[in-house]
C-alpha cells in the first residue's frame, strides 16, 4: 500500500508531517517511478485543507504493508489448535498443553533443533484431520461417544481398541443387552470404517499442514501419527527407532495429556508404563516418569498462550502475504469439512464479501479484512455436533443454543492471537442484525461496521443458494427476493445487499483445472466431494458407474489421495466445488 509523507505549513506552529494514504488523499499524483523518494511536489493540494496549501509540500512515498501482511505461523497453528480442541470435544487449550508436555519432554531429552521444531509444530496439528469424515461417525456413533470410550484406547493393546470401538457403538440409553447385540451386529462395519477414516484422516491432515506452511518433516510426522513403537500400527513396517524422535514424543506427550484428565498424573504414570515397549518408546516414558510433577506444572487459572508462543524453537517461522491467505483458507475448509452440505461454503462466501467490498471501495486493507475474516468465519461450526448440522427436521430449544454459539467460538478461537483477534470480532458477527435480531450477541446497527455488514450478507446470500438437509437450495432470484425484502425491513445493510448481489451476478473467468485433471474428472470429483455415491455421480453426468468409477480413480491418482475426504479438500482448495442441486427434499425453512 502506498503512503506519502506531508510537509505542512501553518503558522504559527511551523513545519509538521503527517501521514497520508495516496489513494485517498492524493489521486492524481504521478506514479512513484517518476517521483523519486524524496521529491517533493509543490503543486499537490490537500482536499478540503485550503487553509493548509500556502507553504505545504508533499514527497517521499513510503510503502506501508497491508494489515496482517506477516503474521508469526504459530499464531495462526495455535489458533487452529484450539480449534481442533473444540472439534473433538476437549477442553480449550487442550492441545496447548499437549505441547508444551512435548517440548519439555524434548528439552529434557536434549534433542537437536531440527527435531525440536518437528516436535512444536507437529503436536500443534496433530489433530489436523479431526473433521474428517465426520458424517459418517455421527451416523455410527452417538455424540461424544468416541472421546469417552475410544481416545483413552487409541494408544492401547488391540484388544482394549476393539473394546473401545465396541462401546462407542453402542447405544447409552438402551438396556446392556440390547446394547451388546447392536454393538457385535454394528462392529465389523465400524472397524473397517475406521481404518478408512484413518487413511483419510492422515491424508487430510497432511494437506493441511502443508496449507498452513508446514515442512515436509512436519508434514511427514503428522501422517504418520498411527505409527507405534512395537510396530503393531499403520504402517505395520514402520516402528522401534525407525520412528523419529519427535514422532515418539508426540505419541507419549499427546496421550500423557489426554489421561491426565481422566485420573490425574498418577493414572498417566500407570498407563504409560503399561504401553512402554508398546505403543511408546521406553526412553521417552522413562524421562516423563522421572521428572511428570514439572512436566505437568500448568497454573489452571490462566491461559499457555503466551508459553505456547514463547516455546517455539529457533527462528521464528513467519507467513506472509498469500502465505497468510493458504493458511486462513485451509482453516476455513477444515471447518467446512464437519458435512457435506458445506463442502466450499468458506471460501465462497469469501470471494463473494471480498468482491463486493472491492465494489463498496473500501480500503484495501479492508478488502483484505473482510476476505479473510469470510474465510475462518464458520470456524466454530466444529464446536457443535455433525448430527445438529444435519438434523433434517426441526432443531430443539437445546440444539439451536448450540448452533448460535458457533458464532462465538469463532471468535473466541482467534482472539488468542493478537495478528487474528481483529478477524475475529469481523468474523463472530456475520449471524449479527442491524435490528438486534440475530445472534450471539444481539448487537445493533451502532456496532456493526460495513466489514461486519457486507459479511453477513454475503454469508447469507451463499447460505441460501446452498441445499442443507431440511431444504433444497434456493434460486439466486429467490436469495435475492429474500435479501431485499430483509433489507427493506431494517434487518441488514442496502448497501451491502446491493455490492453482495452485483458482485454474485459477476462472470467468472474459465481456467485450467488443477492437477491436470479433465473436465469430466473435475465434475467427478465435485459431485463426490458433495457426497455422492459413484452410481449418483454417473445418473447425475448421464454416464455409467462404471464410467464414472474410473473417472474418480484417474482423478485419485492425479492428486495423489485415496479417499473421498482428501478429494473433498482438494475440490474446496481448487475451487472445484460449485454448489448444483442435489437430491435434498425441502422439508422445512431453517437457512
Amino acid at each position: 500500500m502506498r503512503f506519502i509523507f506531508v510537509k505542512l505549513h501553518r503558522p504559527p506552529t511551523g513545519n509538521i508531517a503527517l501521514l497520508l494514504r495516496t489513494r485517498d488523499c492524493f489521486p492524481t499524483l504521478a506514479p512513484r517511478s517518476r517521483w523519486p523518494r524524496g521529491q517533493w511536489d509543490e503543486s499537490a493540494r490537500l482536499p478540503g485543507r485550503p487553509d493548509l496549501h500556502r507553504g505545504s509540500s508533499v514527497g517521499a512515498v513510503v510503502e506501508v504493508a497491508p494489515e496482517l501482511d506477516e503474521v508469526r505461523a504459530a499464531e495462526v497453528i495455535g489458533s487452529f489448535c484450539l480449534a481442533t480442541d473444540l472439534a473433538i470435544g476437549l477442553p480449550f487449550e487442550h492441545g496447548l498443553q499437549s505441547t508444551l508436555v512435548a517440548m519439555r519432554l524434548a528439552e529434557r531429552m536434549g534433542v537437536d533443533a531440527a527435531a525440536a521444531k518437528q516436535t512444536y509444530y507437529g503436536c500443534l496439528l496433530v489433530w489436523a484431520g479431526c473433521t474428517t469424515d465426520a458424517e459418517i461417525s455421527s451416523e455410527l456413533f452417538a455424540d461424544g461417544a468416541l472421546l469417552k470410550y475410544f481416545n483413552p484406547v487409541i494408544f492401547g493393546s488391540p484388544a482394549e481398541t476393539l473394546a473401545g470401538i465396541m462401546k462407542a457403538l453402542a447405544d447409552p440409553d438402551s438396556p446392556p443387552l440390547v446394547r451388546a447385540v447392536r454393538g457385535a451386529a454394528r462392529l465389523p462395519g465400524a472397524v473397517r470404517g475406521h481404518q478408512r477414516h484413518i487413511v483419510a484422516m492422515c491424508e487430510v491432515a497432511e494437506m493441511l499442514c502443508e496449507r498452513l506452511g508446514m515442512r515436509r518433516d512436519v508434514r511427514d510426522l503428522v501422517r504418520g501419527f498411527t505409527a507405534r513403537w512395537d510396530s503393531k500400527g499403520t504402517p505395520r513396517d514402520l516402528g522401534g527407532e525407525q520412528l523419529p524422535i519427535a514422532l515418539r514424543i508426540l505419541h507419549v506427550a499427546t496421550d500423557a495429556t489426554f489421561q491426565c484428565l481422566l485420573g490425574g498424573t498418577d493414572h498417566v504414570l500407570r498407563l504409560i508404563r503399561d504401553r512402554s515397549g508398546k505403543a511408546f518408546d521406553p526412553d521417552v516414558v522413562a524421562v516423563l516418569a522421572e521428572g511428570i510433577a514439572d512436566i505437568f506444572a500448568f497454573d489452571d487459572s490462566g491461559s499457555v498462550w503466551a508459553e505456547m508462543l514463547a516455546r517455539e524453537p529457533g527462528e521464528t517461522l513467519m507467513l506472509r502475504g498469500a502465505e497468510v491467505d493458504r493458511a486462513l483458507a485451509a482453516m476455513g475448509d477444515f471447518a467446512d469439512l464437519v458435512s457435506s452440505y458445506f463442502i466450499g461454503h468458506s471460501a465462497a462466501v469469501a470471494q463473494l464479501a471480498g468482491a463486493a467490498a472491492a465494489r463498496l471501495n473500501l480500503a484495501p486493507r479492508d478488502v483484505v479484512s473482510v476476505r479473510r475474516a469470510a474465510l475462518v468465519h464458520d470456524l466454530g461450526r466444529v464446536a457443535v455436533a455433525t448430527s445438529v448440522w444435519n438434523k433434517p427436521t426441526a432443531l430443539t430449544a437445546d440444539e439451536w443454543e448450540h448452533v448460535r454459539l458457533h458464532a462465538y467460538h469463532t471468535e473466541r478461537v482467534l482472539s488468542r492471537s493478537a495478528a487474528l483477534t481483529k478477524l475475529g470480532s469481523i468474523a463472530g458477527t456475520h449471524h449479527e442484525r442491524l435490528d438486534g435480531s440475530g445472534y450471539h450477541r444481539g448487537v445493533t446497527a451502532p456496532s456493526l461496521a460495513m466489514p461486519a455488514r457486507l459479511l453477513a450478507v454475503a454469508d447469507a446470500y451463499r447460505t441460501m443458494i446452498e441445499p442443507r438437509p431440511h431444504r433444497a437450495a434456493r434460486s439466486p432470484e429467490g436469495a435475492a427476493r429474500v435479501l431485499a425484502e430483509a433489507a427493506s425491513a431494517g434487518r441488514i445493510d442496502p448497501d451491502a445487499v446491493a455490492a453482495v448481489l452485483g458482485a454474485a451476478g459477476a462472470a467468472v473467468p474459465r481456467m485450467a483445472r488443477p492437477a491436470g485433471l479433465t473436465d469430466r474428472e473435475a465434475q467427478v470429483i465435485s459431485l463426490v466431494a458433495k457426497g455422492l455415491q459413484t452410481k449418483q455421480v454417473g445418473h447425475r453426468l448421464g454416464i455409467s458407474a462404471k464410467t464414472a468409477d474410473r473417472h474418480l480413480q484417474n482423478a485419485y491418482a492425479k492428486i495423489g489421495v485415496s479417499t473421498r475426504a482428501a478429494a473433498a479438500l482438494f475440490a474446496m482448495q481448487y475451487g472445484l466445488t460449485s454448489w448444483g442441486e442435489l437430491p435434498i427434499p425441502d422439508t422445512g425453512q431453517r437457512s
